[in-house]
């Protein structure tokens, strides 16, 4: 359900009842971090404004509503896997190479925002921003398995498999890495990158 901004949010009095020291941001790796942790759904403003030190109204000073914070972080997610695509190494040269900077890529957005990543593999679609989340990330899809399809037609990779399979397999190993990667851990994402590439395309 919803928290919608309180009558008194954002006048000078409400604002005074929170502590200093967050912004947007530091209140959305909070809130982010309770999402994964207990459930979207069972996450309450109040139960952030408990882990933040602040009022209701401080956390409403700088987000509308649940939702709002919800959508930031997958746009976090998100926003980043999409400008792969749009970047001058995904949009020119031999589909191979496209393919192996996208997938390469999203290995370091994946450890770069992790917490965000895994908030956006655990969207099943309940609420408006959640299902419009999910059309972002088809088109994602849709566009790597485009790829895919353009490297099996150069030889790049094996004829036999279909382009929307191999994607869909290319990122359940990538994904896989929300369950056990560790940022702090002695794997760099290049590391990981090199080993996926050297199964998916070799």
């Amino acid at each position: 359900m919803t928290e919608t901004l309180p009558s008194d949010a954002g006048t000078p009095e409400a604002l005074r009842r929170g502590r200093p020291g967050y912004d947007q941001r530091g209140i959305l790796e909070v809130a982010v971090a309770a999402f994964n942790e207990h459930g979207y759904d069972a996450t309450s403003i109040g139960m952030l404004a408990d882990r933040l030190g602040l009022s209701k109204s401080a956390i409403y000073h700088h987000v509308a509503s649940k939702d709002e914070l919800l959508g930031l972080a997958l746009d976090e997610a998100l926003g980043g896997l999409e400008g792969l695509l749009r970047a001058p190494e995904a949009t020119s040269g031999p589909a191979g190479d496209r393919l192996a900077f996208v997938l390469r890529g999203a290995v370091r957005v994946l450890a770069d925002r992790l917490p965000y990543v895994t908030l956006l593999l655990r969207v099943r679609g309940n609420t408006d921003v959640e299902r419009a989340a999910l059309e972002r990330r088809r088109a994602f899809d849709h566009a790597v398995a485009a790829l895919v399809a353009e490297a099996r037609e150069e030889g790049s990779l094996r004829a036999d498999a279909d382009p929307a399979v191999v994607a869909r397999l290319l990122f359940g190993m990538i994904n896989s890495l929300t369950e056990w990667y560790d940022p702090a851990g002695p794997l760099s994402p290049d590391d990981l990158a090199d080993t996926i590439l050297a199964l998916a395309l070799r």
